[in-house]
């Protein structure tokens, strides 16, 4: 199947240019500035803002046909990586947080359209769990080494080069996908835009299982990031570890991650509640037991449990919301989770940081835990609403 091949390249690709670009531009950031604000103010524009932005660029460009559109967003990437490259050596901190939104605005409109290309390729075969499965390893080898590769290459080449290696993946990615004849068509009906973003946005605030996975995993997000700022403040005074002890923590939840991508792919066909529910639980009680951890190798085998729920948890939401949504809103409502996955992130970290600027991070990682585990318990009792609409869900040929 050469397009769904071209896509599992592409979207592989461009996770881990994304972690490149991320860790360049905040070194960039910092060592311009040396303000922490300013990094936070690069987080907002290049997470957090798009968010509002994205879903109303996906309603215009899923009209299109795929061959020019995503090609169309990798390419304007591109550019957008060479000119940040630019401001590697003549540096503007308002230039580059226009262009960290600009190039996360596209890049939350290229996976909406991404995944509605998955579906539109796998759901006529019944193979979007198989499929999606694959995308998620994808997914966990690019956290796993995109970081450390930014990393890598700053330290040794400096900062311009990762950012122009960064506009180079997607750039690799643009002619990876123009190249390919074989992706979906455009459809045969259009609307006006205003039209299509209200259709999604219908669907998603009226179907009960759209509206029960987007609303429950807005919440969860929240409680997955809260932890993510503070780890190496964890690290250093809860564990008293140093810089390797930070890093073996984090490739412990990576390993983690890569494990579940695998495992999701071995139980893709039991019910999307028990994958959801269960994994979210895994992850709600990893951040409980980091909580009373307080040696760095306990602290890292219960990270391999987190992490495994982590490479379960995204992919089983997003599997049941795109089998939930009709072929024609696949785009818009899958790059709807987009969105409130990219702003939940910004408020989980800002909760974080406060909780843990008031207390200390084993407080933070109690709330965030229970928090998690108190949503799991809501989440059963509604989990009938995933159930009947998995059974109302299509055989394919």
């Amino acid at each position: 199947m050469p397009a769904y091949g071209r896509l599992l390249a592409s979207y592989t690709t461009n996770n881990l240019g994304d972690y490149i670009g991320l860790v360049a531009l905040a070194l960039l950031v910092y060592r311009a500035t040396r303000d922490p604000l300013a990094t936070t103010a690069l987080f907002v524009a290049a997470q957090f803002l798009p968010a509002f932005l994205a879903p109303v660029l996906t309603a215009r460009v899923d009209q299109l046909p795929l061959r020019f559109a995503l090609p169309g967003l990798y390419a304007a990437e591109a550019v957008i990586f060479v000119a940040l490259a630019v401001l590697a050596d003549a540096f503007s901190l308002p230039a580059v947080l226009a262009l960290a939104l600009l190039d996360g605005v596209l890049m939350l409109t290229a996976r909406g359209l991404s995944r509605g290309a998955v579906n539109a390729v796998l759901g006529p075969r019944d193979l979007l769990r198989e499929g999606n499965g694959l995308l998620n390893v994808g997914f966990a080898l690019a956290s796993v080494g995109g970081s450390a590769l930014g990393g890598a290459l700053v330290a040794l080449f400096g900062v311009q080069v990762a950012l122009l290696v960064d506009a180079g993946t997607f750039a690799l990615i643009a002619v990876l996908l123009a190249t390919c004849g074989s992706l979906p068509a455009a459809g045969a009906e259009r609307e006006p835009l205003r039209e299509r973003l209200r259709g999604g946005l219908r669907f998603a605030r009226t179907n009960p299982a759209a509206r029960l996975l987007l609303g429950g995993e807005a919440i969860a997000i929240v409680f997955f990031t809260l932890i993510v700022p503070i780890e190496v403040v964890y690290a250093a005074e809860t564990l008293g570890t140093g810089e390797a002890g930070y890093g073996i923590l984090l490739a412990a939840w990576g390993a983690g991650i890569m494990l579940g991508s695998l495992v999701f792919i071995a139980v893709r066909d039991r019910a999307p509640a028990l994958l959801i529910l269960g994994s979210t639980l895994a992850i709600g009680l990893a951040y409980l037991g980091m909580a009373v951890a307080r040696e760095l190798w306990v602290a890292c085998a219960i990270s391999v449990v987190g992490g495994l729920g982590n490479g379960i948890q995204w992919v089983s939401v997003m599997t049941a919301l795109q089998e939930a949504t009709p072929d024609d809103l696949q785009a818009r409502v899958a790059g709807l989770l987009e969105s409130i996955g990219s702003a939940m992130t910004g408020v989980g970290f800002l909760l974080g940081g406060a909780i843990t600027a008031l207390t200390d991070p084993p407080v933070a990682f109690f709330a965030a835990g229970g928090g998690i585990v108190v949503l799991v318990v809501l989440g059963a009792a509604f989990r009938g609403v995933l159930g009947a609409a998995h059974a109302r869900r299509p055989a394919r040929a």
